[in-house]
């Protein structure tokens, strides 16, 4: 089960509303497109995902700034549509384009050179290793009074205290 939300900050404080995210995003950029229109005065928007207990994300909109994103298991992310479209090859450390895979390196049973075919690493759509843990700007709330070692920490109810911490609990209690 999916939650996600946007809270966008007012000069009277955070406003919150939830949001179908596989109905209108299918990228980066349509999240980001999402998220302006819910701040016309070009304020502060956080995009808030979780799934169940598995992973959440927070992306940041600041105006007409690049998102900021931090994705707290980008392994259990890989595996989710949401997570998908967080997981860009800027935040995995990639050149674009680098999901091609090398035919040359590869046996003829379909695995890398010393590859072991029952690897468990896991793989993101591209096809390559995805790493466990957290990915992506850990300092994204670092303003907002959420330091990077608290973001760090967080897991089970990472949305509930992130928005605790913003004072912005009852709102997005609303939208949940």
């Amino acid at each position: 089960m999916y939650f996600a939300a946007l809270l966008a900050r007012t000069e009277d404080g955070w406003e919150a509303s939830d949001t179908e995210l596989l109905d209108n995003v299918e990228t980066l950029s349509d999240l980001a497109d999402l998220a302006r229109e819910a701040s016309p005065e070009d304020d502060t928007v956080l995009v808030l995902i979780e799934q169940e207990d598995a992973w959440f994300g927070v992306v940041r909109i600041d105006g007409e700034e690049d998102p900021r994103i931090y994705v707290s298991d980008a392994a259990a992310a890989a595996r989710s549509s949401y997570g998908e479209i967080l997981l860009t090859d800027e935040l995995l450390g990639r050149e674009p384009g680098d999901d091609e895979p090398d035919l040359d390196a590869l046996d003829l049973d379909g695995t890398e050179d010393g590859e072991d075919e029952d690897d468990d690493s896991e793989e993101g759509g591209t096809g390559e290793a995805v790493p466990h843990g957290p990915v992506g700007d850990a300092e994204i709330l670092d303003d907002l009074g959420v330091g990077e070692k608290e973001l760090k920490a967080l897991s089970a109810d990472a949305l509930t205290e992130i928005a605790e911490s913003l004072g912005a609990s009852e709102v997005l209690e609303t939208v949940r």
